[in-house]
């Protein structure tokens, strides 16, 4: 391996973002947290947009102090969430902050545009779960409001490629962001015009998809200046986030499936071409772009919400649980027969979590749930769900599944893990924890020829990071 070289990843998320520097020498690789922000949706006119220009300035402020230490990294890559976008004009110019996902606007647009463009067919030309806030009900929202911003529009940039063009003024549309818009032909890999047209929504503003791994630009000569760190490369990375956790299964070879375990759980596998077919469509499965031109076939499983909503109620009613304190609460009921359906739509957006789960579980026949059952209900409803996806997806795989790789926050989560693994009957590989920055540190070290190919990334993260494997234990 190359010795001395130093990679800057940008990891943005709904609520918080960070800057995590990367060193690789001669015989080592080393990441180090060095910025970190806030970030949220704002609300103007009962209308939701993200701050992008506040994410900018943290983006210069981590430069500046880079700088200022004279640490100058090789590149710089940005991931972020999918589907959402802002409008450049023909100036250069951004044309107001781009609407956030969460933005109420587009509900009951899909089945506006099922009037033109039936759902199968949709789905057939695109493989992508239909979700209300995905990029073509947007722009579909947005052409009837209809957007002065839109309408002036020289072209959309989603969110990675618009925070790139704000630090180089180079302008790309990066895969696996553009493939979670709705819009991406899965033959061409391209986007779908004809389709897009007949809804009436705008083509000239849409690039043409480059792969993941391109080089974007470099730091703008103003920044370099100002930040005092020259004319860095900026790549355009796996900018969506998932897609650079997936980078970052520390698999030995394509026999895996993969859980990404936080807040929401995305359970699936990996394939070099998309899954589009009558029961794929039924089980609302989606093939999402990843690295190297690959697919990644998953399904949305609700994840740590569940929990996470009932600590919300449990402090405001004065019982703050830790986390280690809520795991020995769901160890200590391991037997609790009680169980939910984590993706039943009533557990979506409840007023009050814990009385829903109570309440599910008193239909069921089961009135005494304390508060450690209750985790302890999560637990093993969450692993049994995610038996049952992990069943779909081996009527799909074309290779036997081996082993299940856990990545990202809940691969810390080491009575889930043996639950899950019991649950399963396979390996269960937790960690790494950090898989997001981890796998957009990986593309700009494979872009600088660091690295060939996404398993010897994988190999090196297997190295690197520590993982721990929980076997069936009945």
């Amino acid at each position: 391996m190359a010795t001395n070289y130093r990679f800057l990843a940008f990891d943005c998320g709904a609520t918080s973002g960070r800057a995590i520097l990367a060193s690789f020498g001669s015989e080592d690789f080393t990441m180090e947290e060095v910025y970190r922000f806030p970030n949220r949706i704002l609300e103007i006119g009962g209308k939701y947009y993200w701050n992008v220009f506040s994410i900018y300035e943290h983006f210069i402020t981590c430069l500046r102090q880079l700088g200022t230490k004279g640490i100058r990294p090789d590149s710089i890559g940005i991931d972020t969430w999918g589907v959402d976008f802002g409008c450049v004009g023909a100036d250069g110019a951004l044309l107001g902050l781009p609407r956030a996902y969460r933005d109420p606007y587009t509900a009951g647009i899909p089945e506006e545009v099922f009037r033109t463009v039936p759902r199968e067919e949709l789905y057939a030309a695109t493989g992508i779960q239909i979700m209300d806030f995905n990029t073509i009900f947007q722009l579909y929202a947005q052409t009837r409001e209809p957007s002065t911003a839109l309408q002036q529009a020289e072209c959309i940039l989603f969110m990675p490629d618009l925070l790139s063009y704000l630090l180089t003024g180079k302008k790309v549309c990066e895969y696996t962001d553009a493939s979670t818009s709705g819009m991406m032909d899965q033959k061409s890999r391209q986007f779908h015009k004809a389709l897009l047209e007949r809804l009436g929504i705008r083509t000239d503003i849409l690039l043409p998809i480059v792969p993941s791994g391109t080089k974007v630009g470099t730091l703008s000569p103003s920044l370099a200046k100002e930040t005092g760190l020259g004319e860095i490369p900026v790549i355009a990375v796996a900018g969506h986030d998932t897609a650079s956790a997936i980078a970052a299964v520390p698999a030995r070879n394509e026999r895996f499936a993969y859980l990404s375990s936080g807040t929401w759980s995305l359970m699936g596998i990996e394939v070099p071409s998309p899954v589009i077919n009558e029961e794929s469509a039924r089980l609302n499965f989606t093939n999402e772009g990843g690295i190297e031109g690959t697919t990644r076939f998953l399904k949305n499983i609700t994840g740590m919400w569940l929990l996470e909503q009932c600590r919300e109620v449990w402090k405001a009613e004065g019982k703050d649980y830790g986390y280690d304190a809520l795991v020995e609460m769901a160890r200590s009921q391991e037997a609790f027969p009680g169980r939910i359906n984590p993706d039943d739509r009533r557990f979506a957006n409840p007023g009050n979590m814990l009385e829903e789960i109570k309440s599910a579980l008193r239909e069921s026949g089961i009135t005494d749930a304390s508060d450690a059952r209750i985790v302890s209900c999560i637990f093993h409803s969450l692993a049994e769900r995610y038996k049952e996806v992990l069943e779909m997806l081996r009527g799909f795989a074309p290779f036997p599944i081996e082993c299940l790789h856990i990545i990202g926050g809940g691969s810390a989560n080491e009575l889930l893990n043996q639950w899950t693994a019991d649950a399963i009957g396979i390996p269960v590989l937790a960690g790494p924890t950090e898989a997001t920055a981890i796998g957009n540190i990986m593309m700009q070290a494979k872009a600088a020829g660091v690295v060939n190919d996404r398993w010897q990334m994988r190999r090196l993260i297997g190295e690197a990071f520590k993982v721990k494997t929980f076997m069936p234990k009945r």
